[in-house]
């Protein structure tokens, strides 16, 4: 875990931890992921912090040698998980694409809010949070993964974003250790 600092204007980005997404097997539970990220977003409201609750919502279009997706998805495959206590106060991103910055309004609504930094959670690994560390990095933001809040539908290619991707864009770092990081929640 390599993590030094947490900006005093940093926002927690929380990645496809939808029914659809979380009900899919993965290389580490969902649940506990679930509960991290869960945890991180209770510490970002209490300290006046953004929380932004990203889903996807379909795919990007051209062709690809990957299975292709077939038939319907069901009614709540969008919707974000009960334990994620989504506030009024919450951004909420809906995506058509791995990254969670193309074709939103993700970076309009961090600079709005002065953010430098961005803590990432949630499930891809490889797909979703890696292609959104990519992009905050290109954007100029510092970048944060939350190691015990992410996992991949695939070992192996979690185990790679750790050791040959986030590496050269962002740190990593458990949730306690972000959480001990954070600014001080502002006085009552």
């Amino acid at each position: 875990m390599t993590a030094t600092t947490i900006d005093p204007r940093t926002a927690l980005v929380v990645i496809d931890l939808q029914r659809g997404i979380v009900a899919l097997p993965t290389a580490h539970p969902a649940r506990e992921v679930v509960a991290r990220a869960a945890k991180l977003a209770a510490a970002f409201r209490e300290r006046g912090l953004p929380v932004v609750l990203v889903n996807v919502a379909g795919g990007p279009p051209g062709r690809n040698e990957g299975p292709a997706m077939s038939g319907s998805l069901p009614a709540d495959w969008t919707e974000l998980v009960d334990e994620l206590d989504v506030q009024d106060g919450d951004i909420k991103i809906t995506k058509l694409q791995w990254g969670a910055f193309h074709g939103t309004a993700l970076d309009l609504e961090l600079r709005r809010r002065g953010v430098t930094q961005i803590v990432l959670a949630g499930i891809s690994t490889s797909i979703g949070v890696e292609s959104t560390a990519r992009a905050a990095h290109e954007h100029g933001y510092h970048v944060t993964v939350a190691a015990d809040a992410v996992t991949d539908t695939d070992a192996e290619s979690h185990a790679h974003a750790f050791a040959k991707i986030f590496p050269r864009l962002a740190e990593t770092a458990g949730t306690d250790e972000i959480i001990a990081l954070l600014p001080a929640a502002p006085a009552a």
